[in-house]
């Protein structure tokens, strides 16, 4: 297992955690607690991995996204569905501080393993439990995936270009940011446990956190029965706010969130007479006169290559970016700067890069120990912890429950 060194110690050293959840929303909580410092033991059955292993391109056969999503975690087989499976579960819970799951509602009861069992093997944990629906209610019990939460909540509606129709991420947006409220709950879970000896059960349900970054659309539906249509890449809130083709054939992206950098973007594009008209004086009427702000704007920026768009915003104290693909990020100088792309050594790829952790803290960072491991890599290891001898060991794989 390649592992990078640090003097420095991580925040979540004492924290274990045991990850039984599979796909997306589930296990990158872990891998965000992991980042940190956290112990983190996935556990896969022994014959069906974790799905994400499969996800994405493969170099080889091997699999790339999992290098990321799998990264400072130990692997363990386990069958939990066999009682055997379970009771080895529960001796691991004993030693862990947070569990993370997304079987649907009912299974870990079935199995023996609900937060009533699990709470009566150690009072203090806390149990994530992450679902599309979550634990109650009319569609607790169907199957569902970060998709049906993009839908559901709003977000497909808004997305997309006014005639055209609703339109999901081609990635897991709402499976990602369910990933970090999960994440920032056990933390909170954590924080009470720590102060009272007192685990709990964290309800996740995968459609609410991305419904809370849609904006204070709630209360206007409440207020004034709005529904917000589809603007395409304009906002109903401020205006110019698009994306605008250069003379070269890329692509930048201009926002005006602020009245002074509206004000700015507007004389810098021949048309400061605007600025006094009464409408400018906000995002939302400014909204409404989209169609005459993006003209003008789109023709300056036509005119020009990207570089000196980008040049002349700047200089101009306003806000705009280029639109970049991923080649694009790789190469950008901010992203270097910051060290967001980290290059670490894994035992199957050799060099390989990836997103670093999320954040950086000035005493405590966070740290990519290892890669994403083989299933099953730290079984022995693992179970070596909670006393399975080498004997004990090759009778369960035998049985088929690790």
């Amino acid at each position: 297992m390649t592992q990078t060194s640090s003097s420095r110690p991580l925040p979540l050293a004492d924290v274990r955690v045991l990850d039984i959840s599979t796909l997306f929303a589930g296990p990158l909580a872990a891998t965000f607690l992991g980042d940190f410092g956290a112990d983190v033991i996935k556990v896969e059955h022994p014959t069906k991995p974790d799905a994400a292993r499969g996800h994405g391109p493969a170099r080889d056969g091997i699999n790339l996204w999992w290098k990321t999503l799998g990264r400072n975690k130990r692997t363990l087989t386990l069958n939990l569905g066999q009682a055997e499976g379970a009771d080895i579960l529960l001796q691991l819970v004993r030693d862990a501080d947070v569990l993370v799951e997304n079987f649907r509602p009912g299974t870990l009861e079935r199995w023996g393993l609900g937060p009533e069992q699990l709470l009566a093997a150690n009072p203090r944990l806390v149990i994530a439990r992450v679902t599309a629906f979550g634990q109650i209610g009319p569609y607790a019990g169907r199957p569902g995936f970060g998709s049906l939460a993009e839908a559901m909540s709003g977000f497909a509606a808004l997305t997309g270009e006014p005639d055209g129709p609703p339109t999901l991420p081609p990635f897991g947006l709402a499976d990602g940011i369910a990933a970090l409220a999960t994440a920032y709950a056990i933390m909170v879970a954590l924080r009470q446990a720590e102060a009272t000896g007192a685990g709990q059960a964290i309800d996740m349900a995968i459609i609410e956190p991305i419904l809370m970054l849609l904006g204070g659309q709630i209360t206007a539906y409440d207020q004034l029965g709005r529904v917000q249509p589809r603007t395409g890449n304009r906002s109903v809130n401020n205006a110019p706010r698009n994306v605008y083709r250069t003379a070269d054939g890329e692509w930048v992206a201009v926002s005006t969130s602020s009245q002074s950098i509206a004000e700015r973007v507007m004389t810098l594009v021949g048309r400061p007479d605007v600025v006094d008209e009464p409408w400018f004086a906000s995002g939302h009427s400014r909204a409404e006169h989209a169609d005459e702000l993006d003209a003008a704007v789109s023709a300056w920026i036509a005119e020009r290559s990207t570089d000196d768009v980008v040049t002349s915003f700047e200089q101009a104290n306003a806000a705009v970016a280029r639109v970049l693909d991923v080649s694009g990020v790789m190469a950008d100088p901010q992203y270097e700067a910051i060290g967001t792309i980290r290059t670490v050594d894994d035992d199957d790829l050799g060099p390989v890069k990836m997103q670093n952790v999320l954040f950086r803290l000035s005493e405590t960072p966070g740290e990519i120990r290892f890669t994403g491991r083989a299933h099953g890599a730290d079984t022995a290891a693992v179970l070596e912890e909670v006393g399975v001898t080498p004997e004990q060991l090759a009778a369960l794989r035998e049985r088929g429950i690790v």
